[in-house]
């Protein structure tokens, strides 16, 4: 099967996880996208790539610009996609392009969705969002599949919202690394002692409150608490990420990581910051990030909110810190006991591994259901 895969950032790390996830399963891939880096893009996990240009996150206007720009010379850079079997577009501006990519170059394959945030433009009731529901619910009318990696989204959006859609598949954000599936359970490895104890924020950094808590923690918390940041921050997201991190005692930030670093990254921390407010009580609540099943899977408790859907995913496997209110962390950090932290060590150790990883069965699966052979 060949699948045109059309990507808002090139050099997101969760796109080549799709992607290996795609090929897994025999797929044959071919790239489409913008990239938030510098240099050109040529291939990707051996996926041929069509490189659209540089964009920039949070820039909307000018990301719509770039947009307008490749729709306009859509025949001329599609051309490799004919045959395609598959187009899926991660993000509402992707599946645009992708739409008038199939109808130029593929009119036969079929076209699927990937949405992975839902903006605050799109739940807002303004001018704007009418205007960008009304071009979702276009798309979405020629769109066979939507996947989302949350049932938060299919609750609280499009059944929420009456978007038209045809069928959806809930594709968690779990870790696809074939190397993973043989590691250790985590309390077999071994952990670090406590207090102090060390909190580990880490993956697309974007969210000024949840800096500001964890500042507030590691100032506030006279030793007892260690905060180490690791990443890509969003800056326009932040009023001074780098001066805020510089400043703060017991909190540390080291820069960018590999997928190759994530085991070392979360085992040698105690808890998973999994807390997010960059849209809170809209996508922050329904969503389940990336660091829920990295940190779980090799040891770091989550500390989450009970009232959102990364707070109830816990609740149903009984693990994790959960929280009322951020307010409440240090003085639980202040009682707890090296007895209590074995417990939620255990409580997280115990969940099935299934739920953390995704294997060669889940990547088949997802090629059936994009085309259209599901069982």
């Amino acid at each position: 099967m060949r699948v045109a895969y059309f990507v808002h950032d090139l050099s997101d790390p969760a796109v080549r996880r799709r992607v290996q996830m795609l090929q897994t399963a025999g797929a044959d891939v071919a790239l489409v996208g913008f990239r938030r880096n510098s240099e050109p893009i040529a291939s990707f996990s051996g996926a041929a790539v069509i490189d659209l240009g540089r964009t920039h996150d949070l820039r909307l206007f000018s990301r719509a610009v770039s947009v307008a720009g490749a729709l306009l010379r859509v025949r001329e850079w599609s051309k490799p996609l004919v045959g395609s079997d598959v187009i899926l577009a991660r993000n509402l501006e992707m599946l645009l392009l992708a739409r008038a990519a199939r109808r130029a170059t593929a009119p036969g394959a079929s076209l699927n969705y990937e949405l992975l945030d839902v903006h605050r433009l799109l739940v807002g009731r303004t001018a704007v969002g009418a205007c960008l529901r009304a071009l979702e619910g276009d798309l979405l009318r020629d769109t066979e599949l939507v996947l989302v990696s949350s049932p938060g989204f299919v609750t609280h959006y499009f059944k929420g919202w009456s978007r038209p859609v045809k069928r959806t598949l809930v594709l968690e954000n779990k870790v696809f690394e074939p190397g993973y599936s043989s590691s250790p359970s985590p309390l077999v490895r071994g952990g670090v002692n406590g207090p102090p104890w060390r909190i580990g924020w880490y993956g697309m950094l974007r969210c000024q409150r949840s800096l500001d808590l964890l500042c507030a923690l590691a100032r506030e918390g006279d030793g007892l608490v260690q905060v180490d940041v690791r990443g890509r921050p969003t800056y326009a997201a932040f009023r001074d990420f780098d001066a805020q991190v510089a400043s703060v005692p017991n909190l540390t930030f080291g820069g960018a990581y590999k997928p190759a670093d994530i085991p070392d990254l979360y085992s040698q921390v105690h808890f998973t910051w999994t807390i997010d407010f960059f849209e809170e009580g809209l996508n922050s609540a329904w969503l389940l990030p990336n660091r829920l099943y990295e940190g779980q899977l090799f040891g770091a408790v989550p500390i989450a909110l009970k009232r959102v859907e990364t707070g109830r995913w816990l609740a149903r496997r009984h693990a994790g810190l959960l929280l009322d209110d951020p307010v409440e962390l240090l003085p639980q950090l202040r009682a707890l006991t090296s007895q209590a932290y074995l417990a939620l060590a255990q409580a997280t150790a115990d969940i099935p591994r299934a739920d953390l990883i995704c294997g060669p069965a889940d990547c088949e699966a997802l090629v059936r259901e994009l085309s259209g052979r599901a069982s």
